[in-house]
Order: C-alpha cells, then structure tokens, then sequence
C-alpha cells in the first residue's frame, strides 16, 4: 500500500493553495454523461497512463475513474427518443448501455496497456459495513495489481431506496473507500461561476462561498448539476481529500490540475479529516430517524463529544431500530449530529428524559457512534 499520509491543508495564499495538489498519489476522477463524448476516453486514458508513469521510483500512482455514461448510451443503443422517466426503462437502458461504457473503456486504456475493471455499486452495499469492507478490500486489490477501477451506480437493479442520487455523491463516498487525496469532478463547465459567470477559483467554506452559486442540472443525460458537485465536494473534503471542479473538455486537464495549474475550482481539503467509519455514519448511511435533545444535551455534544444520554432527550422520531442512522437535532431544530442509535424509536421515546431505565441503560448514542456535522 503507499503512504497515505495527506497534505496539510492549503496556505492563506491563493497563489500557493494549489501547490498541495503536486503532490496526489491516489485520485478519483468523476466524469458525467455529458462530457463523454468524441475522443473523451481516450483523452482520459492517455491523462491517467501519463500521471501513473510520473511517479519516482519505488513510489505508485493511482486513479480510480467513477463513470456515468450507462444509461445515455443505453437509450441510444434501444432507440429512445430521450432519457426515460420510468423506473423499469431507466434500468433497461442502463444494463443495454453498461457493456458499451466498458467497452469504450476497455479501448481506450487497452492503447496505453492499463487494464481496468468494472465495479457496479448501489447504495445498499456501501450502507452495509460488511460489504462495504468487501468493496474496500477489492478496490485495494485492484489498485495493487494495477488495474484502473471503473465504479459506477448499479442502475440496472437499483430502485429509489437504494439509489445514491448521482455519480458525484457515489463519488464523494467512494473517497474515503480508497483513502483517495484527490477528488476531480469532471463537468461541461470549467468550474463553478460567480453571479457574473465568472469562474470561482478557490472555495473554502462550501456555506459562505459556494451553495448560494450553484444550481441544479439543466441537462436532459445527466442527473447531477452544480449542486451535486459542491455538496459531493464538501463531503469529500471532511474525508481529507482535495476536490477540483474542472471542465472535461479542457485538453489535458487531470495532468494541468495535477500540477497545480489554476484550473476549474479548488476545495482545499479540511485541516481534520473524519476516519472512514465516521464519514460512513455521517454521509454514506441514511437517517432513519431523529432524535430531539435539549440545550444542555447539545452544547456537551457540540463542545465536549460526549455520548447522548436519555436525560438529555426531549423526544424521538421516525421507526429506527438499534444500529440505524439518526439525525440530532437541537431544540432550535438544526441538525447538529448523526449517529447510530443503541435504542428503537419507541424505546428512545420511553426513556426520554429518564437519568436511567428499569434495564440500566441511559446510552442512546455513544460518542464513539456520533459525528458532529460542520457548522453552516
């Protein structure tokens, strides 16, 4: 395995900020439907084959490439006159569409002797922390053997529940899987715009910065639009990777921003990264619930990580059972916390407010289960 050590976080200095970028040695590169177009895989083909052979000796390079593009081709493959609506025809077009992406893959990266590998993923099995060490470990045995993994959504079988939304979000929660330092959000954009389309350089705070200037998608191929990317690219950096927004059709993109090249939007990685574990409560599993604390609760959550205890409970909703995801949300209402409940709903609701049940147990979420979301 290489060192994963991470850089530290991105100087005050704009000019400098992207200096931390010289030196990614695992990268996830995200590219949509719309920008797989023409020569687009052998554009990227030739990136990837020039950044591996960049490495010193004795060092490794790798790069997983997180790909939409299934379905687009499924409904030309099926002679749709658009992309369908129905559940049934988007999953046909993406299993009639799958085997000509890999194949257009496969081609590409076939003229720069890389072989690559298919990994179809839904949501269900990253929300399972079995399967979600199985997907860590072959994506690790991939790498090693190096392979280029191809990872994209299941859509052949994936309903609503189980759906990540889009392939930025699948991409986002693919980078702690592979303890990843880069995340490169490939778009028909060259970045994100200001109010006077102007491209934003540099985001430090997604909140302050960012969420106000993007929009949703426009596009009748993809399903992501700017927000995705920002929210995928905030998600991404409390993982501790780096995460550019760039344009897909900027001729040798991975490599310019590689080098550090002002290009696209840069998200400098934050200074303390969730482990795996915590990223994967935080943003991989749903919340099946919430749970109400009052303001005591909240601030010993806030300032001290401490465990939710029954005292400090107001109430409970939803129908978790024991091991779900909550939301927790403070008396004002924001969510402040999620975590993995030790009780059902209806146990949280019994004990609410109680120092200690008839069984002994006050614990509803231990520390070591919660994760405190970032101040908006």
């Amino acid at each position: 395995m290489p060192d994963r050590s991470f850089p530290p976080p991105a100087p005050d200095d704009p000019a400098h900020a992207r200096d931390v970028l010289r030196k990614t040695r695992r990268a996830i590169v995200k590219i949509g439907s719309k920008s797989l177009t023409g020569d687009a895989w052998d554009r990227l083909a030739a990136d990837v084959a020039a950044f591996r052979n960049g490495a010193s000796r004795g060092a490794s390079r790798n790069i997983v490439i997180v790909s939409s593009g299934a379905i687009a081709l499924g409904v030309t493959k099926l002679g749709l006159k658009s992309r369908p609506k129905d559940m049934a025809w988007l999953q046909a077009a993406a299993a009639a569409g799958q085997s000509i992406l890999m194949q257009r893959y496969e081609s590409a990266f076939e003229k720069v002797a890389i072989p690559v590998a298919q990994v179809l993923l839904t949501h269900a099995d990253l929300a399972d922390r079995t399967r979600t060490n199985n997907a860590r470990n072959a994506l690790a045995a991939l790498l090693e053997a190096g392979a280029v993994p191809i990872i994209n959504e299941n859509d052949a079988v994936a309903v609503e529940e189980i759906k990540f939304g889009d392939n930025d979000q699948l991409a986002a929660m693919v980078t702690p899987l592979v303890d990843a330092d880069l995340l490169l959000l490939l778009s028909d954009v060259e970045g994100l715009l200001d109010e006077n389309g102007r491209r934003v350089p540099l985001v430090r705070s997604v909140a302050r910065d960012a969420r106000h200037l993007a929009g949703a998608s426009t596009s009748g191929v993809g399903t992501g639009g700017m927000s995705s990317k920002v929210e995928a690219a905030r998600r991404a950096t409390l993982a501790g990777a780096h995460v550019v927004i760039a344009s897909a059709r900027e001729p040798g993109i991975l490599p310019r921003v590689l080098a550090g090249e002002d290009v696209g939007t840069f998200f400098p990685a934050v200074p303390q990264r969730l482990s795996a574990r915590k990223h994967w409560i935080a943003y991989t599993l749903r919340p099946r619930g919430a749970i109400v604390v009052d303001r005591g609760a909240a601030d010993a959550i806030l300032s001290k990580n401490r465990s939710i205890l029954a005292v400090g409970v107001l109430g409970a909703r939803g129908t978790f059972q024991p091991g779900d995801a909550i939301s927790i949300i403070d008396p004002d209402g924001r969510e402040i916390a999620r975590g993995l409940s030790r009780l059902s709903a209806s146990d949280a609701a019994r004990v609410a407010g109680q120092k200690r049940d008839e069984e002994g147990e006050d614990v509803l979420v231990h520390r070591d289960d919660l994760v405190v979301l970032p101040a908006e």
